[in-house]
C-alpha cells in the first residue's frame, strides 16, 4: 500500500494511491511545534524560560537540545509493541530510560528525543488548559481547515486508518501523541506552514534556524540539520526540502516542501520504497510525478 500527494505552487493537488487516513508518526512533532509556537505568539508561554523545576527550555525541547534520552533503543519497549500489549504507564517509561538523568547540559548537545516531545505535548496541554487532542484541533488542525487530521489516542481511533503491515497497534505507544490523516492533509498543513499562514514571519524564521548535524551526513542527507520540529539542511535551508519524516510498525511517511511545492509520501513497509527518497525526488523534479513514478 502506498499514498502520495503533491501540492503545487497554485494549490493544485496531484494525489494517488490509497485515500484512507494514515499514521503521520513523527510528522506529529511538526504539529506539536506549531501548536507551542502559536501559544508563544500570544504570550501564553516563553520559549526561552526554563520549564518549571527543570533545566531546559521549551525551545531546547523543540530542537532536541534538552539533554533528555529517548526510548527508541529499549528492547523491552519494542517487544511489547510487537506483542500488541497495552502501553506502559508514563512512570514506567520514565524509569526505564532514567529520564531525570540528563545526558548533557541543555543547549550543549543534540540527541533526538521522543521524551522531549512528550514534554512539548504536556506544555501544550498545560498552557492551553485542555487535552492535547482538543488543543491541536484548536491551534493547528482547525486554523489549517483540515478535514481528516486528528489525534489518535486509543486503538478504536485507528479503525479507519491504514496501518500498513501492522495490526493491533495502540497509538498510546507514541507518547507525545500520534496524529493521523490523509497524505493530502499532511501536505496541505506543511504548505500552509511554509507559506507563513499558521505562524507569523518572525516565528517561522526562528523555526527554520538549523542546528547542523554533520555526524548524520549521508548520500540522502548531505548536509543534515534540525530546527524546531523540522528536518532541513544546514546551509541555505530554504533552497532545499524542509519537513519531517516518520516511521513506526508497518509503515513510514515523509512530508517535505521546497520552493512552494509540498509532497507527502506514505508507504507500507512491504512496498519496499523509501518515502524520503521519493519525496526528495519529486521535489527535485518540480513536483512532476510523471518523472518520478
Amino acid at each position: 500500500m502506498e499514498a502520495r500527494a503533491i501540492i503545487g505552487n497554485g494549490g493544485e493537488i496531484n494525489s494517488f494511491g490509497i485515500a484512507a487516513s494514515v499514521p503521520w508518526w513523527s510528522f506529529t512533532k511538526t504539529i506539536l511545534a506549531i501548536a507551542l509556537l502559536r501559544l508563544s505568539e500570544v504570550g501564553r508561554i516563553n520559549l526561552d524560560e526554563a520549564v518549571s523545576g527543570r533545566q531546559f527550555t521549551p525551545a531546547q525541547l523543540l530542537r532536541h537540545e534538552a539533554g533528555l534520552p529517548d526510548y527508541g533503543a529499549l528492547e523491552a519497549y519494542h517487544a511489547d509493541v510487537a506483542a500488541c500489549r497495552a502501553p506502559w504507564s508514563i512512570e514506567k517509561l520514565m524509569a526505564a530510560v532514567e529520564a531525570d538523568r540528563l545526558r548533557y547540559k541543555p543547549g550543549r548537545g543534540w540527541a533526538y528525543s521522543n521524551i522531549g516531545y512528550w514534554w512539548v505535548a504536556r506544555l501544550i496541554e498545560q498552557t492551553a488548559d485542555r487535552p492535547l487532542a482538543e488543543a491541536l484541533t484548536d491551534l493547528v488542525f482547525g486554523p489549517a481547515e483540515l478535514t481528516t487530521a486528528r489525534l489518535a489516542t486509543v486503538p478504536t481511533d485507528l479503525a479507519d486508518v491504514s496501518m500498513g503491515d501492522a495490526s493491533g497497534y495502540h497509538p498510546g505507544w507514541v507518547y507525545h501523541g500520534l496524529a493521523v490523516g490523509t497524505v493530502t492533509d499532511a501536505a496541505w498543513l506543511l504548505l500552509l506552514l511554509l507559506r507563513g499562514a499558521l505562524v507569523n514571519e518572525r516565528t517561522l524564521s526562528r523555526m527554520h534556524q538549523p542546528i547542523a548535524l554533520p555526524q548524520f551526513r549521508s548520500d540522502l542527507y548531505p548536509d543534515p540539520a534540525y530546527a524546531m520540529g523540522l528536518m532541513l539542511r544546514a546551509t541555505n535551508p530554504l533552497d532545499h526540502p524542509i519537513g519531517h519524516t516518520g516511521g513506526g510498525p508497518g509503515s513510514q511517511i515523509a512530508v517535505y516542501g521546497q520552493r512552494g511545492i509540498t509532497c507527502a509520501v506514505w508507504a507500507s513497509s512491504a512496498v519496499g520504497i523509501d518515502p524520503v527518497t521519493e519525496a526528495f525526488r519529486t521535489l527535485g523534479n518540480g513536483g512532476d510525478r510523471e518523472t518520478v513514478a
